[in-house]
């Protein structure tokens, strides 16, 4: 033995059969695997995407009437309240008309009062002055009649006397119907009155026509563009700003239509615009589209912003934490050992008595690294850490808890 040990061949070839031996005997129990064990804990899903700030109510501003502008007394980002001029366009020509619409105004105006004040005085002297003259008339046929009978005069005389009479009579007809056209509900009246209204309704459309050359902002807002300067020629088509009108804030994005189940009005949402990412604010889910983009498979989602921040305008892109589900210690597994979880038959492997076994699980809700395990799994289970390793089941296996 001493003369073989001496030999470097043998003992090197004995250390060689010790090492193949070991080999051997570790292959025969199997290859070292990583594993973990199923935990309780509270367990938050989450939805994160990008979104914007939305402009629910965006006002395209054009002329009502054509003309020159004289003056644009707003410039981009700048804050407008309600009745703020805008754009000024060159009202000569209507302020014209509104000064002849006023002159016809006052001239039915006149006219009324010549009506009502000077109109039934004068038809009532009228009337009785025709009256006289008929009751005279009259008077003189009676005594010609008397004159011809005696034969004092000739018949001819009567004859006149009569037309005398008639054409009396028909004055003071005459005077009557003139004092009831001249009386507040009578015909002169009444023109009088329809000449006055329609006047009036002509100063209302010049006022009204001057009025659109003064183009003012009807709500408060803000001018997101602006797209018309002082000597420009503009007609009606043309939009010459666009403001955003003031309203609730409102956040818009579109997550994936596989997040819809999990999505419901009313939740609550953590939100930051991205040019100020450490001013974070509170949102809630107000909106959910009831149809699906078909182009994109998302499907639109708002958020209610009870207290926006200063620094947040309209377009902004922010980033939306969506909490759509939350449970207190349930029991979870980190995400990475589930295998085929966006499939409809997930899995882990665990290790039983040193082999390799499938077992299929149903899932909950998935936070941050963690899975909710709802079905399947024994608490106390070894499941194993993938680490590329192909491992069927019933492998014989080494175990390293982790």
């Amino acid at each position: 033995m001493r003369r073989l040990l001496k030999r470097p061949s043998v003992w090197i070839g004995l250390a060689l059969v010790l090492i193949a031996a070991t080999l051997l005997a570790l292959r025969a129990r199997g290859p070292l695997v990583e594993t973990t064990t199923p935990l309780r804990q509270d367990l938050e899903q989450h939805i994160v995407s990008s979104g914007r700030v939305r402009v629910p109510s965006r006002v395209q501003v054009a002329p009502q009437v054509p003309g020159l502008v004289l003056s644009v007394g707003v410039v981009e980002g700048q804050r407008v309240s309600a009745g703020d001029v805008l754009v000024q366009l060159d009202d000569t020509a209507e302020r014209a008309a509104v000064a002849s619409a006023e002159a016809a105004v006052k001239q039915a105006k006149a006219r009324v009062d010549q009506l009502a004040r000077v109109g039934a005085v004068v038809t009532t002297q009228s009337l009785r002055q025709a009256e006289i003259n008929l009751e005279k008339a009259e008077s003189d046929l009676a005594r010609t009649t008397k004159l011809v009978e005696s034969r004092a005069v000739a018949a001819v005389e009567l004859e006149t006397a009569r037309q005398a009479v008639e054409l009396a009579r028909a004055q003071r007809d005459a005077a009557r119907a003139q004092q009831v056209a001249s009386a507040p509900m009578g015909a002169d009246a009444r023109v009088a009155v329809a000449a006055l209204t329609q006047a009036q309704a002509q100063l209302a459309a010049a006022e009204a026509r001057r009025a659109q050359t003064r183009i003012v902002a009807l709500h408060s807002g803000s001018v997101l563009d602006r797209d018309v300067e002082p000597g420009d020629v503009v007609q009606p088509s043309r939009t010459l700003l666009v403001l955003a009108a003031d309203s609730d804030v409102e956040l818009v994005f579109h997550p994936d239509e596989k997040n819809l189940p999990w999505i419901h009005l009313g939740q609550s949402a953590r939100a930051s615009a991205d040019a100020y990412p450490q001013q974070v604010f509170d949102a809630r889910v107000s909106y959910i589209a009831p149809s699906v983009d078909p182009a994109r498979g998302s499907v639109e989602v708002r958020l209610a912003v009870p207290a926006p921040p200063p620094t947040l305008l309209p377009d902004m892109t922010v980033s939306v934490d969506l909490t759509v589900a939350a449970k207190r210690q349930v029991l979870t597994v980190p995400s990475r050992v589930v295998r085929g979880a966006a499939t409809a038959a997930p899995y882990v492997l665990v290790v039983d008595d040193g082999r390799v076994v499938r077992r299929d699980v149903q899932l909950g809700i998935r936070g941050e690294g963690s899975i909710e395990i709802v079905g399947g799994l024994d608490p106390t289970s070894e499941l194993i850490i993938p680490d590329g390793k192909q491992l069927a089941a019933g492998t014989r296996v080494r175990v390293e808890r982790r």
